[in-house]
């Protein structure tokens, strides 16, 4: 969760700073011409800055996809040697009753005969 949280930052952070950049430019003391200029500069690189954030999300994607495909793999064999284990304690319970039941049933055959 952490790499979520970092990524979020830095896309925060680039777009921040972009949006101060040009604000800064907006209030700045140049003339007309100069602040259309850097505007412009400005504008040219958005392209590139928003593919840099592009990549940044992708990267982050593929990281978090990467974490919740071993979680999932992780918890699949847990769940897979739960039910085993479960299996196993109710072939071992339902042999331990049959042999409680073969029990009773050859202790209650003399006392059927005795009845008889």
């Amino acid at each position: 969760m952490s790499n979520n949280r970092s990524g979020v930052f830095f896309g925060g952070l680039m777009l921040g700073a972009t949006i101060g950049a040009l604000t800064g430019l907006l209030v700045a003391p140049r003339t007309g011409r100069e602040t259309r200029k850097i505007l412009k500069k400005s504008a040219n690189a958005i392209p590139e800055l928003a593919e840099d954030l592009s990549t940044s999300v992708q990267i982050q994607a593929d990281r978090l996809s990467a974490i919740a495909l071993r979680n999932w793999d992780e918890t699949l064999d847990r769940l897979q040697e739960a039910i085993a284990a479960g299996v196993d304690a109710s072939q071992r319970e339902s042999q331990v009753l049959k042999r409680q039941t073969s029990v009773e049933d050859s202790d209650s055959l003399p006392q059927q005969l005795e009845r008889s």
